[in-house]
């Protein structure tokens, strides 16, 4: 069978993809399991996401890989993750630089336990010279926290006269968002069934399309993620102009 792949225009890529990576918990309650085993089993929905991602040269992969929100989840739960996010980039490390993706990483970090903190920035260094991809993990992560942050730093500036009021525009705010180094994201993807958007880059996905899956994460294949870039191409972005604008030379 051919594979929805062959028909993606490579003229026509999004720069930059975000997935909230949901359904875990229900994944493992189906099969009569904890949640935990459903967190366990969803590192291969991970990187067939980024096999896909890296396949089709699309530049910017971002993955909503724990909230601010999950801290209060149970803590046997949250152990579980932090255990298991500090796995995963023990394990992917490799994997990672050996493709040429550059490591990124967003959110409140400070939260994060000591040594989780540490192997991601050893990661986020030793792939700083990648160029072949970006691969952003959102860890700890709010937009609210992140726009009230980037409001705070600003007004600070203001009151000490490094700016004036006149200088704040949406560069000077994005310049102060977690994600100042990143483009803005052009396709979100959320898988589980679930049509919100959970406090994830609300600043950043102003004029993305939004793709909401009936699967769960840990059933995530490379096809479906091909087939969310396919339908992506499918559709006409006018970025508030109409479509006769779009046509003008």
């Amino acid at each position: 069978m051919e594979s929805i792949k062959e028909k993606i225009n490579p003229d026509h890529l999004p720069k930059h993809v975000a997935i909230i990576m949901d359904g875990n918990g229900r994944w493992a309650k189906s099969r009569g399991k904890e949640r935990t085993f459903g967190h366990k089993h969803a590192i291969q929905a991970v990187r067939n996401a980024v096999s896909a991602c890296n396949e089709i040269h699309i530049p910017y992969l971002t993955l909503y890989t724990f909230s601010s929100e999950n801290w209060k989840r149970p803590d046997d739960e949250v152990n579980t993750l932090m255990s298991l996010i500090s796995e995963t980039l023990l394990l992917e490390g490799e994997e990672i630089f050996s493709k040429g993706l550059r490591m990124h990483v967003i959110g409140d970090i400070k939260k994060l336990p000591p040594l989780v903190q540490e192997q991601m920035m050893q990661l986020v260094d030793m792939t700083k010279n990648n160029d072949k991809g970006n691969l952003v993990l959102a860890l700890s992560y709010g937009s609210q926290k992140e726009i009230l942050d980037a409001v705070k730093k600003i007004g600070k500036k203001l009151k000490e006269g490094e700016i004036s009021e006149e200088d704040i525009d949406e560069e000077l705010f994005e310049n102060h968002l977690y994600t100042k180094d990143l483009p803005p994201v052009d396709l979100l993807i959320r898988t589980s069934g679930e049509v919100r958007i959970s406090n994830f880059l609300l600043w950043q996905i102003a004029y993305a399309e939004l793709q909401f899956l009936d699967i769960l994460w840990p059933d995530f294949t490379a096809e479906d993620f091909y087939r969310c870039v396919y339908n992506y191409q499918c559709k006409e972005r006018r970025f508030g102009k109409i479509s006769e604008q779009l046509d003008e030379k």
